[in-house]
């Protein structure tokens, strides 16, 4: 369903609206007329209420989940709150404090900055933080190459911080083991000490100029394994996610099934990690509400999202939080902004 414009809506409609969609916010439950009169400026009856309420109904903003029961905002309805009236609040100064000494003691390598700030998140929005890692090629010690058969050889890569990874793959027609050899030797003398690209540049250049001193079953092995790990870095974004269990508080008791669903979707982080990896092309805050993504349809959770920067000014991860679609946006979308440019700012 079409989202219709704030300015659509009468300001009594308005009003009712923000009302309902801020007391579920705050308490998790169906907001009725009756609370409602009591608690606004309206100077309207319960019964009047009741007929906003009904027409809000009709156009797809709120839904009541019981027929004696209040109204709910819908997914639709919270984008509308969200994009078109949501008051925001930015972060207190203790709450930027907070963010700020949790970033300042993590110390060390960029991912325990990155950890500390997705445990501030979450310690600070009731959600789960997280965070995805920039994304970093390999710099190339060694590749090594072990004959496993007449068409398969064991493809070993040692990176300069000391990582080994193994990969099986198929041998080019005839590949002999000096010819395997002549490989290892080639590398440690010519690739030692580049990225992944790097490598693969340096080696295309050398092929092009006549200067690589391979003959041609030996480039297409080195091409092979160093496009083997450059094609599965790229598709294995790092994500750090912490702070799960506070999406188990009293209003998830009553819907455990739903809980389960989003600590299930949560294991999947190579989904997830795809999901944020969208929010990379954009310049500023990526909120999905519920269904709007497919991947949290069935948990109906939020995705509140927003790009960092390394030192070139270019986008390298994206730090947020993942809760139920009864979030305090008004609260947590500045607080994610915060963490993303106290990030971009450790990492200048």
């Amino acid at each position: 369903m079409t989202t219709p414009p704030v300015s659509e809506l009468t300001a009594r409609a308005r009003d009712v609206f923000r009302l309902v969609v801020e007391g579920y916010l705050d308490t998790g439950q169906p907001v009725g007329s009756r609370t409602i009169s009591r608690i606004s400026t309206l100077n309207l009856s319960p019964a009047s209420i009741r007929n906003v309420m009904q027409d809000l109904e009709e156009e797809g903003l709120l839904a009541a989940p019981h027929t004696s029961a209040g109204r709910i905002p819908t997914e639709t309805g919270l984008r509308l709150f969200v994009d078109g009236m949501m008051q925001a609040a930015q972060p207190s100064a203790e709450e930027q404090a907070q963010i700020e000494a949790r970033l300042a003691r993590g110390g060390g390598p960029i991912e325990d900055a990155l950890a500390a700030a997705t445990a501030a998140l979450s310690g600070l929005s009731a959600c789960a933080g997280i965070v995805l890692v920039p994304k970093r090629e390999p710099v190339l010690r060694q590749l090594g190459f072990v004959q496993l058969s007449a068409t398969q050889a064991l493809a070993v890569m040692v990176g300069n911080d000391g990582s080994v990874e193994n990969r099986v793959i198929d041998l080019p027609p005839g590949v002999t083991a000096s010819q395997l050899n002549e490989v290892g030797n080639y590398v440690s003398a010519r690739l030692t000490g580049l990225t992944l690209g790097e490598a693969q540049a340096r080696l295309l250049e050398e092929i092009a100029q006549g200067q690589a001193a391979l003959d041609q079953a030996a480039q297409q092995l080195i091409q092979r394994g160093l496009a083997i790990w450059s094609e599965d870095g790229a598709a294995r974004p790092v994500l750090i996610v912490r702070g799960q269990a506070n999406l188990i508080d009293q209003a998830a008791a009553a819907d455990l099934e739903r809980v389960r669903q989003l600590l299930d979707e949560l294991e999947g982080k190579e989904e997830i990690a795809r999901l944020l990896d969208s929010a990379r092309a954009g310049q500023g805050m990526k909120i999905f509400i519920g269904s709007e993504n497919k991947l949290f349809a069935l948990s109906g959770s939020s995705v509140i999202a927003a790009p960092y920067r390394g030192g070139d000014g270019r986008v390298v991860g994206v730090v947020g939080v993942i809760g139920p679609t009864r979030l305090n946006y008004a609260r947590v979308v500045p607080m994610v902004d915060f963490t993303a440019q106290a990030l971009s700012r450790l990492m200048a």
